[in-house]
């Protein structure tokens, strides 16, 4: 395999998240967020580039709106901005979209995307699903990532389910799933990471599903 050309991208580590309207459940806000500053240290340390990316909505949105407190960086990122290659503003689930991302990326000849941020059951599937047909290759680090309780007119989901359901499904075809120390060690190396395949990860699963 050739050495990935990487970008560490951090995805919408803003205040909804933490003091807003949408606080992550599992894994413990404070936990992914360490995960995410150790993310950025190997980053660095690897002359990786790195993606600040933040979400923002209308000013009358009930979560990230313009000029709103919970639109704002987390301050241990915001303190660290210094660092990004790449600034983004977003305005849907993807990254891609209506962003000027993908040139950019390309202008660097950036072939793989570290994703880290939040939240896993909305931005960070939403953009690794659309980097699929960008032929870019996709890693998620399930450490610096998170996810919220869902309930709704289609059923419930706690948080650490949402979570570990959603790493297990972008495993298997999207992106390589692993933690911050595994990826940092391959970031330092310029080793690729191995991602799932689909036609393994159904066998697997029906050797370990329950027998009615």
């Amino acid at each position: 395999m050739s050495t990935p050309r990487r970008a560490l991208v951090l995805i919408d580590v803003q205040q909804e998240y933490f003091e807003g309207a949408l606080p992550i459940q599992f894994p413990p806000r404070e936990d992914s967020l360490a995960r995410i500053l150790d993310a950025i240290d190997a980053a660095e340390a690897a002359d990786v580039p790195v993606v600040v990316v933040q979400h923002e909505a209308p000013g009358d949105a009930p979560a990230f709106a313009a000029g709103s407190a919970g639109r704002e960086l987390h301050p241990q990122i915001e303190r660290r901005t210094a660092f990004a290659a790449k600034r983004v503003v977003k305005n849907y689930s993807s990254i891609f979209t209506a962003t000027d991302l993908e040139q950019w990326l390309r202008e660097h000849e950036v072939d793989t995307l570290t994703l880290v941020g939040y939240m896993t059951n909305n931005c960070v599937v939403g953009s690794a699903a659309a980097a699929e047909p960008l032929g870019l290759i996709v890693e998620v680090l399930s450490d610096a990532t998170g996810a919220i309780d869902l309930a709704n007119d289609a059923g419930t989901a706690p948080a650490r389910q949402v979570h570990e359901t959603l790493m297990a499904l972008l495993h298997s075809n999207w992106v390589a799933v692993t933690d911050t120390r595994t990826w940092a060690e391959a970031a330092k190396s310029g080793r690729s990471l191995p991602a799932g395949d689909l036609v393994t990860s159904a066998a697997r699963g029906r050797a370990v599903a329950p027998r009615a």
